[in-house]
Order: structure tokens, then sequence, then C-alpha cells
């Protein structure tokens, strides 16, 4: 079952009304640090967050976590911290010139952002539709029989948006979903690239994939000669997984894999949930949840087939260029309920799968014919173009130079 939808998070906000309008009232008196920057991301240390770190460290900016967890990952990078929902978290939002999120305000201290300059670094290319061009965005959950609850959902949502002052598009195209979803003018969503795919841009890609290798054995274990197929579904606005392989879609799925020397990793989706693991368990299969890595972007050079549906790797795995093919039983359901930015055929093309059975076929064939994988790799590369203006795995350096262009004082570091 989901952790996570957005009528019970909607009903959330609307509980803490009180707590936005003190947030405003203090935000008000508290001036902003000259060069402070606050960091946060919803999923860990990681995302595009950590891509503009790392690509412009800076000493006055702290990261805000929210669980040990990401305490201790921050610890182990060297990067300073505090707790998110403290008084400190607060102080630190409200003081900041500058704030970094990747998901939404919750990454950081949501109560001290206004007035600070707002850096979106959204995670991932939009597929589905998302923000205001998805109705599940405003979904008042139990509380949906109130007259006008949608109504000042979408309000608030469009007003909250507003507070971005920089959100980067990978390409024009993607300009246009961004300023859709999120309400925003063109000159706030200028196309720098996004910092989060410049890991699948690196200069040398041979050694690109032997340290991602590395990388991904030290997570799920010993991999020797196996090819790594990579299974992630996306989240479904709270609703369970159509494509939870069944006993018998797992004994076959088990018996391809020894028969092309595979290894399964699955990773369902952060906010999602079930039972991704055969029974008994099986060496051919491990799991690559969040759990286990915050971000699986940077190990995606590392892999050989990506199995998605409508998660945003599919734009992403051409950059490395990853062979990808689509398992999508639910993709009539999900066209009239959430919605596609342009068709879904145009992305997926025309062999999505309904079923494990349908798809194993076309597994088998991508880990076996060379011919076939080239050609698999070539259509996800060719889709990875249309989207990505930007592959010299510069983006977070755009994106940096252009924070400090429109603060000038966020670039100005103590003496």
């Amino acid at each position: 079952m989901a952790s996570f939808s957005f009528g019970a998070g909607n009903v959330g906000k609307l509980l803490r009304i009180p707590l936005y309008l003190a947030g405003r009232i203090a935000t008000a008196v508290i001036p902003r640090s000259r060069g402070g920057w606050v960091f946060g991301c919803a999923v860990g240390i990681a995302d595009g967050a950590l891509a503009l770190w790392q690509a412009a460290p800076r000493a006055r900016a702290v990261w805000l976590v929210s669980t040990p967890q990401q305490a201790e990952e921050a610890r182990r990078r060297g990067i300073p911290t505090a707790e998110r929902d403290s008084l400190r978290g607060f102080w630190l939002t409200a003081r900041a010139r500058v704030v970094v999120i990747t998901h939404g305000l919750g990454d950081v201290n949501r109560y001290g952002v206004h007035g600070a300059y707002i850096v979106q670094l959204w995670h991932g290319i939009p597929l589905k539709r998302i923000g205001l061009d998805s109705p599940v965005t405003t979904d008042p959950g139990r509380l949906g029989r109130i007259p006008g609850v949608r109504a000042l959902l979408a309000a608030a949502y469009r007003r909250t948006q507003r507070q971005i002052a920089l959100l980067p598009a990978a390409s024009h195209l993607v300009r246009g979903r961004l300023e859709s979803a999120f309400g925003l003018p063109d000159d706030h969503v200028p196309v720098l690239g996004e910092p989060r795919v410049d890991v699948l841009s690196p200069p040398d890609r041979d050694a690109a994939r032997t340290g991602a290798r590395a990388r991904l054995e030290h997570l799920v274990g010993p991999l020797g000669g196996a090819r790594v197929v990579l299974y992630a579904p996306t989240w479904r606005d709270g609703a369970p997984d159509p494509a939870i392989p069944t006993a018998s879609d797992w004994a076959a799925l088990i018996s391809l894999l020894e028969r092309t020397d595979a290894v399964l990793l699955v990773r369902s989706h952060p906010l999602g949930g079930g039972a991704y693991a055969p029974e008994p368990a099986h060496e051919r299969v491990r799991s690559l949840g969040s759990d286990v890595v915050a971000d699986v972007t940077p190990l995606l050079p590392a892999l050989d087939v990506l199995v998605t549906d409508y998660s945003s790797l599919a734009y992403d795995a051409g950059l490395v260029p990853l062979g990808t093919l689509f398992l999508a039983p639910d993709v009539a359901a999900y066209t009239l309920t959430r919605g596609f930015y342009g068709s879904y055929a145009a992305v997926a093309g025309d062999d999505t799968a309904a079923s494990w059975r349908d798809l194993m076929p076309s597994l088998e064939a991508v880990l076996t014919d060379p011919v076939e994988a080239q050609r698999r790799r070539d259509r996800a590369a060719a889709l990875s173009a249309r989207v990505h203006a930007w592959r010299d795995g510069g983006n977070a350096r755009r994106v940096h130079d252009a924070i400090v262009a429109a603060v000038p004082a966020a670039g100005k570091e103590p003496a």
C-alpha cells in the first residue's frame, strides 16, 4: 500500500494554515543574510540539489535534513546540516537569501521561505501531467464534501508556486510543460539544463560505467559479468502498482534471468509500495529501493536495460544510452485520470507491454541479440535528444551562474 496520496497531503496543508500565516509574519521582519543558502531534497542528500551543491560549494550553505539517515549521509559527505523542522531549521530558512529545493517547499522549512530567492530543481522531466495540469494535485481527500475546497486548494497551490524565482528546464519542449504545471512566466523557466543529469554526461563514458558498476555492487552485492535490468515503476497517486509480478510471473522472470545471465533490480517509487519480491527470495532479483539509494540517476551507466511505465527515467536513460522497455498495463486508465504531455505512444512507441508475460520476449531479445539491444539504445537516445538541449555536464554551473546574476548578493561569501 502506498505511503502518501495528494488527498492526505492536502488535508494536512489546510490544517497547517495558521502556521503558514505565522511564518509569513515572521519572515516579514527577519532580515535575510547576504550570502546564506539552504538546500533541501525530499528523498535525501541527492538529486539536483546535490549536483548544484557539488558544482558550486558555498561557505554559508546548510542542508536541511528530516531523518537521522539524511544527517548521517550529509556528515559522510562533509555537508553541514540542521534539522528541517526545528527552530534552527526555520531560522536558517528565514535568513537564507537563496533556497534550493527539488520537490516542494517542504524540502526545507516551509514556514520560512517567503521572501527568499527560491530555486526549484524539479526531480525529472514530466511525462505524466503534474502540478496545475493534473486534477490529482488539488485532490481534497476527506474534505471533498466541503463546497469550494478544491478551488481553494488550486488557488493556494498557484500562489505558492508563484514564489519560485528559478525553475531551470532541460529544453524548450520541457519549458512549456513546467510553465503550465507551475503557473510560472517564461523568464522564471530558462533553458539551462537539469543539474541532476550532469553525471550522465561524463568526459569518459567507459570510466563512468566502471565506477557506477562498482558503486552498484557495493549496494546490491556482487554482479560478476551479469547484465543488469532495472524495473522502475512510477508513483500512482496512492494506488498500488498493477504490474507487481504474480507468482507465475516471478517464476518465468527468474527462468529468463538465469538463461540470459542477468539480474533484475527493483526500484519501487519512494512514495509507493508493494510486494516487489519473489517468494522465496532469489539472487537474480534484488531491491534497489530508496532505502538502498536515494537517487538512482548516477547509477544508470551501470545498467543494461530499463523497464518502466511513466517514469521520467525514460527521458534520462538515453543520455547513457540505455535500452528501454515499457510495461504499462493501466495506460488507458492512466491517460484518463492523470494524462500525459503529448501522447504516450510518442514516448513509449507502439510496442508497450500490458503484462510481464507480454514483456518477456522483448526483454530476452534485448539481452541476447546485439542488434536489438542497439536498436533500443538508439531509440532511447533519440527520445532523450528531444528533451535534453544540454548534454555537456555543465547544467549545475549554468544554474549557479543564473542565480548569482539574478541575486548578486547571493554570490558574496564572507571575508
